[in-house]
């Protein structure tokens, strides 16, 4: 799913490999130096990969399967999926782990798009609180389960290396919904096991 673009002439979308020359130059580098010269087109790449989640429509990336799925209503969890995304404050790394779990109701979802789905939402300019309720809210619309829950910790870069400057230092953030809101048997046992290590 595309952002919409700039349609002003005078504020153009397009940033080149010369803008990030420049960022460089307002750093106080030399952008001709041989460690820099190749930097502007690593980072324009690095950044087009951070950010391809803009490109990714999260319906598309929920295949739901009805076949056999009716006689299975207990709590599926998959855990320690990646997380890499970047803070929309100071486009710093945050990085850790998500653990959804979901109770089906007739339909389940290929696990492996559930870390499709983690890493679509997490590959845009985030907050990790908007990050975990974006992926709880689309698996409730699109699997339309009778319970999600997502739990994500992380590590934010933005805090451990500026500012306040506390290394290790782990955020942690949930959402639970439909059933999991009311049922506090399914709930502690959603949370039992996203506290669990591997």
């Amino acid at each position: 799913m595309k952002q919409p673009t700039h349609t002003d002439p005078a504020q153009p979308d397009d940033f080149s490999t010369e803008d990030w020359r420049r960022l460089l130059t307002h750093l106080g580098e030399n952008a001709d130096r041989q460690g820099l010269r190749e930097t502007p087109q690593r980072v324009e790449k690095a950044w087009k990969h951070w950010t391809s989640g803009y490109d990714q429509d999260p319906a598309e990336i929920l295949k739901v399967f009805e076949d056999g799925a009716e006689q299975y209503n207990e709590l599926i969890v998959v855990r320690g999926i990646p997380v890499y995304s970047h803070c929309e404050h100071h486009l710093a790394p945050f990085f850790g782990t998500a653990t959804i779990g979901y109770t089906p109701n007739g339909k389940i979802v290929g696990l492996s798009k559930l870390t499709r789905l983690v890493d679509c939402f997490a590959k845009r300019l985030q907050v990790q609180e908007r990050l975990t309720i974006q992926i709880a809210d689309t698996l409730m619309e699109h699997v339309q389960p009778l319970s999600v829950g997502v739990v994500i910790r992380c590590r934010h870069m933005c805090m451990e290396s500026r500012g306040i400057r506390t290394p290790g230092e782990e955020t942690v953030t949930s959402a639970l919904l439909g059933e999991m809101r009311t049922n506090l048997g399914l709930r502690n046992e959603f949370l039992m096991l996203a506290r669990e290590k591997n």
